[in-house]
């Protein structure tokens, strides 16, 4: 569907290929350490266990005020892509992400997950629990990232992922139940239009719009790509609600709130989770975003051209804030 080209030898080529319009949108936006419209962008070598050097994530700082007296909270960001495609520093998340962080008053930090097919997974599950393990070593000794030391509060750590990214947030959310995290507290989790599916197609699979940013051509060979050797969309990975999953009555998970698109294909499945993460007496919150598609508001043509989808991004911003005041 224009994002992805695989060789005969193995090689993968990610040069956009769709129409011209959207090509802005995957091209990477550079960092600045200066505050432009409010916030302060920078990229760092992620490293923790000894100093092993591991990926880079892109930090979002916002500019302090007078009325910060408190430390601000820290979100962890996964971007989506369907395990295969998209880095954070693309202009899609850019321009939401800067955004989020003035909005919120908190600090994101977003890391380059590794990517199928050359890294199927759980490689990208395994960099994002990688770099809350790398906010536990900076929370610890303080030297190694100083936004983070001078402005993050580290007992309130959000995770928040988009898409695949929101398949991130639930394993890396059930990961850290079950890890000693300390000084770090996750507080909450906020799977953004997660990609969760099963084998069999859902009925809004089969009816609902496909859009540049979700087709079933994209959904069905994006999983095929990423999910590890042999496995089915019936995998915990994507479909942590379903019968191979851990029941999720044994999971320790921090407060979700599931964001979803009334107009998404994965809408169903999306729904099957919530249902399930209540039938297991989980802290869970809903929210619909009404005539709305997968990932809507990472289409900045759309936010800018169309008041409605501009209005449901202020709406969508404004439910994750109150999540994130509330914990």
């Amino acid at each position: 569907s224009g994002w992805l080209k695989i060789y005969d030898d193995g090689s993968v080529d990610r040069t956009w290929s769709g129409p011209d319009q959207f090509k802005f949108m995957a091209e990477p936006a550079p960092p600045h350490e200066q505050f432009i419209d409010g916030v302060a962008i920078r990229d760092v070598a992620v490293t923790h266990g000894g100093g092993q050097s591991g990926h880079h994530v892109r930090l979002y700082l916002p500019e302090i005020k007078p009325e910060d007296s408190q430390k601000l909270p820290i979100v962890l960001h996964f971007h989506g892509g369907g395990f295969c495609i998209s880095e954070p520093d693309w202009f899609m998340y850019y321009q939401v992400y800067t955004r989020f962080a003035r909005s919120t008053r908190s600090i994101v930090v977003s890391p380059f997950l590794r990517r199928a097919p050359e890294h199927r997974l759980p490689a990208a599950i395994d960099d994002g629990f990688d770099t809350l393990l790398w906010l536990q070593t900076v929370a610890r000794s303080g030297s190694l990232e100083p936004w983070l030391e001078q402005h993050g509060d580290f007992n309130r750590v959000f995770l928040i992922g988009d898409s695949s990214g929101g398949n991130s947030v639930h394993e890396v959310a059930a990961r850290a139940g079950s890890a000693d995290l300390s000084p770090v507290r996750v507080a909450g989790a906020i799977p953004v239009h997660p990609g969760f599916v099963r084998s069999n197609r859902s009925r809004s699979e089969m009816e609902m719009p496909q859009t540049p940013f979700l087709t079933l051509d994209m959904l069905d060979k994006f999983l095929a790509l990423a999910l590890p050797v042999g496995a089915t969309k019936d995998h915990p990975f994507t479909c942590p609600m379903g019968e191979a999953a851990p029941p999720l009555e044994g999971l320790k998970l921090p407060p979700v709130l599931l964001c979803v698109a009334e107009m998404d294909f994965v809408r169903d499945t999306e729904m099957e989770y919530y249902e399930a993460m209540k039938k297991a007496n989980k802290d869970v919150e809903l929210y619909v975003s009404k005539g709305m598609t997968h990932s809507f508001y990472l289409n900045k043509i759309a936010v800018d051209m169309d008041p409605n989808v501009s209005a449901q991004t202020d709406a969508l911003i404004s439910r994750i804030k109150e999540f994130i005041e509330k914990h």
